[in-house]
């Protein structure tokens, strides 16, 4: 049984169901106040992505942090309603999703008590997982990500994997690596070492950096052809065969190129 075909809470019941039953018409419903609320929620999640590039890589927050208290308050608002919207909170509280939620308000939260702990700042760069979130939201809403939804899912990947093994070399490095001071420092060392440019002016000398810079190499230039390869191959649509199970096809085919069978692959008549 789906969200959107949960029984709705009668008058009789007690107050705290009904008040879940409306929750879950916000996060689920398919009414114009739930699509609008879930379109608040995708514009929240990408100014507050926005603020946290900007913290990191230019120190906006400098020491007022009224701007963190006020974003970690609509997070944990929305936190708190997402369980409430759960039809198993403990499990929905303790999904990976969630913890990282839970992780990254409590680095907002966390400002008011300590200062200058880049750990604060590096940690809220998992709000970017949020980015996977938005990318699926918006495909149901903008025909643009449903037609280059590839490309998109290939550039999120490469951009959270970017960010977050930035942050990691920051936190690791910080203190032990004179050429790494600061967040920025941390992204050009993982630029340039995810490009294999390696201008030699920072280089790693523990066995963390270097074992770090191996990840990078692996799995980023792995996901930088990836993207690449999306971009510059013909666009496929997923579509699964009913015959063979084959997920992409061409956007005009009509039979399967795989098995021969007869496809009805819908479209929104605009594809070139």
């Amino acid at each position: 049984m789906t969200a959107e075909t949960r029984p709705e809470a009668e008058p009789q019941d007690p107050p705290f169901t009904r008040f879940r039953s409306a929750v879950r018409r916000l996060y689920f419903g398919s009414s114009a106040r739930s699509r609008y609320w879930r379109m608040g929620l995708l514009v929240f999640d990408f100014l507050a992505i926005s603020y946290f590039f900007a913290s990191i890589l230019f120190g906006l927050n400098g020491t007022d942090h009224r701007l963190d208290y006020v974003i970690g308050a609509v997070m944990l608002a929305d936190y708190l309603l997402r369980l409430a919207a759960a039809s198993r909170p403990f499990k929905a509280m303790i999904s990976f999703m969630a913890l990282a939620d839970a992780v990254v308000i409590a680095s907002l939260f966390a400002s008011a008590v300590v200062e200058g702990l880049a750990l604060l700042l590096v940690v809220r760069m998992l709000r970017l997982l949020r980015s996977y979130h938005l990318i699926r939201e918006l495909q149901g809403h903008m025909p643009f990500f449903r037609r280059n939804e590839q490309v998109i899912q290939a550039l999120v990947n490469l951009t959270v994997f970017i960010f977050v093994v930035s942050a990691a070399v920051h936190v690791l490095e910080k203190g032990r690596n004179p050429g790494i001071d600061t967040f920025l420092d941390a992204l050009y060392f993982t630029v340039t070492t995810l490009t294999t440019t390696g201008f030699g002016d920072i280089i790693m000398t523990d066995a963390y950096g270097r074992l770090l810079t191996i990840l990078i190499m692996i799995v980023g230039v792995g996901l930088f052809l990836r993207l690449v390869q999306t971009i510059f191959r013909p666009l496929k649509v997923a579509h699964k065969c009913p015959e063979c199970g084959l997920s992409r096809h061409d956007p005009d085919a009509v039979h399967c190129k795989h098995c021969g069978i007869s496809l009805n692959i819908p479209t929104e008549g605009d594809w070139r």
